[in-house]
């Protein structure tokens, strides 16, 4: 990694930590720039994980007030998305590199769709929200856990995922819900950093450069991340992710 490549890494990590810190998905942005500057997809996406732990951990210490009172429901969310990101790090490891590079595609797909659809799921998780059971049930339970495998093995929009299994199925208001969804992302994304830190092949240094430039990005999106629109976010990840696709096909 040269210089140049090392510069645009770090303002990848500025830009995906600015950008989760508004809507998610930052994977989208980090990823990318790992592959155009010569990383094998899955070294880049160990890498890209590795790097984004510290400012989601950082988010969620900065609002861990908003959890008091809630400490062993959430507990108990955090283990099945535990379990989950765990399973998901392991079948990255465990299966062939070409397995990855075949589907990745299509979850890069998949997520583009799910950001192009935000706010229509958001829409839709408010209408159907109504006064329920505190807890989550069993059904949604394995819904956390499938969405922690989903985060263990690539992890972009989990964090849409996960919203739309709590805000649904939880009678707490929003600003909570989305407290909780933050934790359970920085569970997946932290398991399944360790897991590659003590079995893969991250790229510590890229990592590190990710992890400056995504803590100085989540202040950066939380102070003025939300004068800017949206959509334009979304049309800039969605780009960005085509430019992905693109490039692992072609």
């Amino acid at each position: 990694m040269d210089v140049l490549d090392a510069a645009l890494v770090l303002l990848a990590g500025l830009a995906a930590g600015t950008i989760n810190a508004i809507i998610g998905s930052g994977t989208l942005i980090t990823f990318p720039v790992l592959l155009a500057a010569g990383f094998a997809p899955v070294v880049a996406n160990q890498t890209s994980t590795l790097g984004l732990v510290p400012g989601s951990l950082a988010a969620v210490l900065g609002s861990r007030r908003d959890l008091a009172g809630h400490g062993r429901r959430t507990a108990r969310y955090a283990a099945c998305s535990l379990v989950g990101s765990a399973t998901g790090a392991a079948l990255l490891l465990s299966l062939p590199a070409q397995a990855f590079e075949t589907v990745v595609p299509l979850l890069i797909a998949g997520a583009l769709v799910l950001i192009v659809l935000q706010p229509r799921v958001a829409r839709a998780v408010a209408e159907r929200r109504h006064p329920g059971a505190a807890e989550l049930g069993p059904v949604a339970l394995v819904a956390l856990a499938g969405a922690g495998v989903y985060g263990g093995y690539f992890g972009a929009a989990q964090g849409i995922m996960l919203f739309a299994v709590l805000a649904t199925a939880l009678p707490d208001d929003l600003p909570r819900v989305n407290v909780t969804r933050n934790l359970l992302a920085a569970t997946v994304n932290a398991v399944s950093a360790l897991v590659f830190v003590v079995l893969g092949d991250p790229d510590f240094s890229a990592a590190a450069l990710i992890a400056v430039g995504a803590t100085a990005g989540g202040v950066l999106g939380a102070r003025v991340g939300r004068r800017l629109a949206p959509r334009t976010l979304r049309v800039v990840i969605v780009l960005v992710g085509l430019a992905a696709i693109a490039q692992l096909v072609l």
